[in-house]
């Protein structure tokens, strides 16, 4: 149901109040209620035009516009994550999972990638079990990096704009819980295989968004920022090779 608040209808009874003063006067000046009704008539056969034209075709322009903005300031903030911690993430969470090498290959990308290429990809991966070992890697080292970036993740979740953005909310959520899973934790070398277990599904967890969300921003540098997507390429946390310098 619908909630009025009581303002909203003493003013709109005012305002017909006011209308209906203003015929009255109209009426008592010119004598001619005949001219009265037929403006009033002409007046509220236009109130559909108007509304069709406010409600679905300028408020829909101007949703689009607003939605374009805030999808930009969406990308610049997915793009300070990966620059400021998605992309070393990447490189250390890969340490634990034993198939990197089967899918290395395919996420190496180049400048002539399209975006049926990406696509592509996204499709490929979908039939991925990132199945991950929380023994495989440096867990220590994984807990000072992601200690390290707690409070910018923090703060990037506090942005009221990833409201907008559900599958990034959900990739920083799941980063942050694996920090909290390893902070609480006093000797990581010394843990029950149960809860190495469970760790390796939290990393499971994390890494699978975080390589679903790289490759829509990789995507995205592809369409809209060319010269960005070629840093990004030389960068690439999945390519051994990679090196930001330009040798070619």
């Amino acid at each position: 149901m619908i909630k009025i608040d009581n303002w909203r209808i003493a003013i709109g009874l005012v305002l017909v109040f006011l209308s209906a003063l203003v015929y009255f006067i109209h009426f008592l000046v010119f004598r001619d209620a005949h001219h009265i009704f037929i403006y009033l008539v002409g007046d509220i056969a236009f109130v559909f035009i108007e509304v069709l034209l406010v409600t679905m075709i300028i408020d829909q322009l101007l949703h689009a516009r607003e939605k374009q903005t805030l999808l930009f300031k969406l990308n610049m903030i997915i793009g300070l994550f990966f620059t400021e911690a998605g992309r070393e993430l990447i490189s250390r969470l890969s340490t634990f999972y034993p198939d990197v090498e089967k899918i290395r290959a395919d996420l190496i990308m180049t400048e002539r990638w399209s975006k049926e290429d990406f696509a592509a990809l996204e499709k490929r991966l979908e039939t991925i079990d990132y199945r991950m070992e929380s023994q495989l890697g440096d867990l220590e080292g994984l807990r000072a990096f992601l200690g390290e970036k707690r409070d910018f993740l923090l703060r990037l979740l506090e942005n009221p704009n990833l409201l907008e953005h559900e599958e990034f909310a959900d990739l920083l959520w799941g980063i942050v819980h694996l920090a909290e899973e390893l902070m609480f934790r006093k000797d990581l070398a010394a843990l029950p295989k149960t809860d190495y277990a469970h760790l390796s599904v939290d990393m499971r967890r994390a890494f699978t968004r975080l390589v679903r969300g790289w490759i829509r921003y990789m995507a995205h540098l592809k369409k809209d920022y060319p010269y960005l997507f070629h840093l990004a390429v030389r960068t690439n946390p999945f390519d051994p090779k990679a090196t930001p310098e330009v040798k070619e």
